[in-house]
C-alpha cells in the first residue's frame, strides 16, 4: 500500500511539474511578444535577486465587508490565497479623513499632512479645491514627497491618485510628466497589441455591453422594488463602464506585463467597487458583482506570480478606507447642508454702520451677549452647557480685544460648504483668515447651537486660539496644545470603540491650515453602522465612525508584521519602505492622544 501511495505521489508531482513548465512556457512566449509590441524591454537590475513589491488596492472595501463577501463566496481567489496559509489578513486604521488621497499619500510617502478632505476651500485664494484635479494631485504629491522617497521609485503606478515616485504610470492623476505605459505603441501597433490576444479583446467588448445592460436592469429593479438608489444620471453608466471594465482590464494587463518585465514595484487600484457602492450600497448585487470581477483579476495576477517567470514578488492586497451604509442628508432632511446653513445664518453681527460704509471699531457688546443669552435660555439642560461655553468664549474675547477684526461685512452671507462624504468643511468669507469659534459666534450668534440641534449633524469642530473644541449636543471635549483634554457634559465621542484615537485624529485635521472654520461630521448610528452623508450617496466615506475607519490588508505571513500600532495610513509607509530598502526620515508629527 505504501509503495502505491509513493508512486501515486511521484506521478502527481510529475504532472504538476509538467503543467507548471507548460504554463510557464506559454506565459513566457505570450508576454515576450506583448513586451516587444509595446516597445518595452525586460528590466535588468542590480537588485534582481531582491523581491519586488506589488500592492493591489481595492478602493473602499472595509475589513468587515471583505469578510462578508468571502462568506457569500464572492471572493474565491482571495479566499484561496488565505487558505494556502501563505498570507495573513489584518484590519488597520486609515485615520481621518478616510479618503483615497490622504490614504495613498500616507502609504506611498509616509506623509499625508494638510489634506483635510477630498474637497476643501482655499480661503486666501478664494478657490475650491478637489483632489481629482491633476494640478491639485500634483501639488499634494510634491508636498508629501518632501521628506521621504516614494515606495514606487523605479516602478509603475496604475489608476492611482498619486504615483509614489513611479517611473512609469497609467491613469494616475498626479503623474503629469512620467513615462506612459503605452507610449511605445504607435498607430496600428495598438490594434496589433490587442490582436495578440483576441479573446481578451472580445471579452472586454462583451463586458462593456454586459455592464451597460446590468446597470439599466439594476436601476429599473430598484425603482420597481422601491429600494434606495440614485436617480438615473446621464453620465453614470459611462463612468461605471470605464471604472468597472475598461480601467480594470487595462491595469490588470499592465500589471501582468510588468511582472514579466521584472519591474521592482507596482501599485494598482481597482476603483469599480467604490464607485458602484456609492450608488447602490455596499451589500447590493451590483457592488458584490464588482468585487467578484476584481477578485478574478487578482487571481490572474496571483497565478502569474506563482509561475515564477521573473523575480519573486511580495504581494499585498489592501483597501484605503471602508464604506459604511449612508443616508444622504438631502434625502432624509430636505434641503442640502449649504441651503440649511444659509437659512440659519440669522441677522449677523450687531454693528453700527457709518454713512461712509465703515463699521464702528467696537462690538455692540451688550446686544451680542444678550442674543447669546437668549439662545442659551431656550435650550434644554444638556445643550445649555454648549451654548454657555460659547458665550463665555465670546465674552472673554471681547474683554481681551475690543477692536473689530478685519472683516468684510459685505461678504457676511458668503459661506462656502465643501462636503466629502460624511465630512464637511464650512468657511466664512467675511475673513480671509481662519476664524476662531468666538469670532464665528460673534458674527453669527446661535449658529453653532442650531447646527448641533440638527439630528443629521453629530459633531461640530472648531478652533479657539490653540485649542480644538469637539462639540456635540450633550457636551464638549476640549483639547489643548499640550495634549491635555477636559470634558464638559457628556464626552461627544464615547460611542466609538476608541474615543481618544478619534479625538487625536480630529485635532490633527483641525490643525491643518486649510481646514474649515467649522468642521461638521454627519450623524453616526453605531448599531446600524450607518452615517448621514452630505453628498447624495448610499454608501460613503471621508468622515469618522464605523467601517469607513477600518480597511484591510493581506500580506505574506513571512513578513510577520505587527499592525496593532497603525493609527493612520502614513503608519504603513515604514513597512513598505523596508521592503524597498528605503529608510524614511523621522519628522515631527502633529501629536495624537493615546
Amino acid at each position: 500500500m505504501n509503495t502505491i501511495r509513493y508512486w501515486l505521489a511521484r506521478l502527481a508531482a510529475s504532472l504538476l511539474d509538467t503543467f507548471a513548465a507548460i504554463t510557464g512556457l506559454y506565459y513566457s512566449k505570450k508576454y515576450a511578444a506583448i513586451v516587444k509590441r509595446l516597445g518595452l524591454r525586460q528590466q535588468i537590475a542590480e537588485d534582481a535577486d531582491d523581491p519586488g513589491l506589488i500592492i493591489i488596492q481595492i478602493d473602499g472595501l472595509a475589513h468587515e465587508h471583505l469578510l462578508q463577501a468571502m462568506r457569500r463566496r464572492r471572493l474565491p481567489n482571495i479566499r484561496r490565497m488565505l487558505d494556502r496559509d501563505e498570507f495573513t489578513l489584518s484590519r488597520w486604521r486609515c485615520g481621518l479623513p478616510s479618503s483615497t488621497p490622504a490614504a495613498q499619500a500616507g502609504i506611498m510617502f509616509g506623509d499625508n499632512d494638510d489634506i483635510p478632505a477630498f474637497r476643501w476651500y482655499d480661503k486666501p485664494l478664494r478657490r475650491s479645491v478637489v483632489c481629482k484635479s491633476p494640478e491639485i494631485a500634483n501639488q499634494l504629491q510634491s508636498h508629501a514627497s518632501r521628506s521621504n522617497p516614494g515606495i514606487l521609485s523605479g516602478g509603475s503606478s496604475y489608476v492611482n491618485m498619486l504615483d509614489g515616485g513611479a517611473a512609469r504610470s497609467l491613469f494616475t492623476v498626479s503623474a503629469l510628466r512620467t513615462q506612459s505605459f503605452f507610449e511605445g505603441v504607435r498607430g496600428a501597433g495598438l490594434l496589433a497589441l490587442f490582436l495578440l490576444n483576441p479573446l481578451r479583446t472580445f471579452r472586454v467588448l462583451y463586458l462593456v455591453l454586459k455592464e451597460y445592460a446590468t446597470d439599466s436592469l439594476q436601476r429599473l429593479s430598484a425603482r420597481i422594488k422601491g429600494q434606495s438608489y440614485l436617480p438615473v444620471l446621464s453620465t453614470f453608466p459611462f463612468v461605471r463602464i470605464v471604472s468597472n471594465v475598461i480601467l480594470r482590464e487595462i491595469e490588470t494587463f499592465a500589471v501582468l506585463v510588468d511582472v514579466y518585465r521584472d519591474v521592482p514595484a507596482i501599485y494598482a487600484t481597482y476603483y469599480g467597487y467604490d464607485e458602484i457602492a456609492h450608488h447602490f450600497g455596499v451589500g447590493s448585487r451590483a457592488a458584490l458583482q464588482s468585487l467578484h470581477d476584481i477578485d478574478q483579476r487578482i487571481g490572474q495576477i496571483d497565478r502569474l506570480l506563482r509561475a515564477k517567470l521573473s523575480r519573486s514578488y511580495t504581494l499585498c492586497v489592501l483597501s484605503d478606507h471602508g464604506l459604511p451604509p449612508s443616508q444622504p442628508f438631502v434625502a432624509r432632511y430636505g434641503p442640502p447642508l449649504g441651503q440649511y446653513l444659509s437659512e440659519k445664518l440669522g441677522s449677523g453681527v450687531f454693528l453700527v454702520e457709518h454713512a461712509g460704509g465703515e463699521y464702528d471699531h467696537m462690538f455692540q457688546t451688550r446686544f451680542l451677549l444678550d442674543e447669546l443669552k437668549a439662545v442659551e435660555q431656550n435650550l434644554g439642560p444638556t445643550a445649555t452647557k454648549v451654548a454657555r461655553r460659547i458665550r463665555l468664549l465670546v465674552q472673554r474675547r471681547l474683554r481681551l480685544s475690543r477692536e473689530l477684526p478685519e472683516w468684510d461685512m459685505e461678504r457676511q452671507q458668503d459661506v462656502v460648504v465643501r462636503s466629502s462624504g460624511s465630512l464637511a468643511h464650512v468657511y466664512f468669507n467675511i475673513s480671509n483668515q481662519r476664524m476662531d469659534l468666538s469670532e464665528i459666534s460673534a458674527a453669527y450668534p446661535g449658529l453653532v447651537v442650531k447646527l448641533l440641534a440638527h439630528e443629521g449633524i453629530w459633531l461640530v469642530i472648531a478652533r479657539e486660539e490653540k485649542q480644538t473644541l469637539i462639540m456635540a449636543q450633550e457636551g464638549i471635549l476640549t483639547l489643548d496644545a499640550e495634549g491635555q483634554a477636559y470634558t464638559e457634559g457628556k464626552h461627544p465621542l464615547l460611542g466609538l470603540p476608541d474615543p481618544w484615537h478619534a479625538a487625536g485624529q480630529i485635532r490633527r485635521i483641525a490643525s491643518f491650515p486649510q481646514s474649515g472654520d467649522l468642521i461638521l461630521l454627519g450623524a453616526y448610528d453605531l448599531d446600524k453602522d450607518q452615517v448621514v452623508c452630505f453628498e447624495r450617496q448610499w454608501a460613503s466615506h471621508g468622515g469618522l465612525g464605523g467601517s469607513q475607519d477600518y480597511p484591510f490588508i493581506i500580506y505574506p505571513q513571512r513578513l510577520d508584521w505587527d499592525l496593532s500600532h497603525v493609527r493612520n495610513s502614513r503608519d504603513l509607509y515604514p513597512f513598505f519602505a523596508r521592503q524597498r530598502a528605503l529608510v524614511p526620515e523621522k519628522k515631527k508629527r502633529v501629536g495624537e492622544l493615546t
